[in-house]
C-alpha cells in the first residue's frame, strides 16, 4: 500500500498497513492495541483495523484527550513527589 493513499473510513487494514500509514513501529501498534487506543478485531489470529479507527486516532480530538490525560497524570506524579 503506498503511503500517499487516502485512508478510507470503511476499508479494513492489517497491522502492517496501519504501521506504514501512521509511520510507527510494530511494538507501538501492539501497545496501542493493548491499551485500547486503537480498536481492532481479531480475525484468524491477526488484527484487522477499520480505516475510521485510524482516522479517529489521528484526529485533533484524540490528541486533545491524550494531552489532557498526560497533564492529569503529571499533576498526580508531582503531588506524590512533593509529599516525599
Amino acid at each position: 500500500m503506498p503511503n500517499n493513499e487516502e485512508i478510507k473510513p470503511n476499508a479494513v487494514y492489517t497491522t502492517d498497513e496501519t504501521e506504514k500509514l501512521l509511520k510507527i513501529s510494530n511494538s507501538t501498534i501492539k501497545r496501542m492495541l493493548k491499551k485500547g487506543l486503537l480498536r481492532a478485531n481479531k480475525v484468524g489470529g491477526q488484527y484487522r483495523i477499520l480505516g475510521r479507527e485510524i482516522l479517529r486516532l489521528i484526529s485533533p480530538t484524540v490528541e486533545k484527550k491524550a494531552v489532557k490525560q498526560y497533564l492529569e497524570l503529571k499533576k498526580k506524579v508531582l503531588t506524590k513527589i512533593r509529599k516525599w
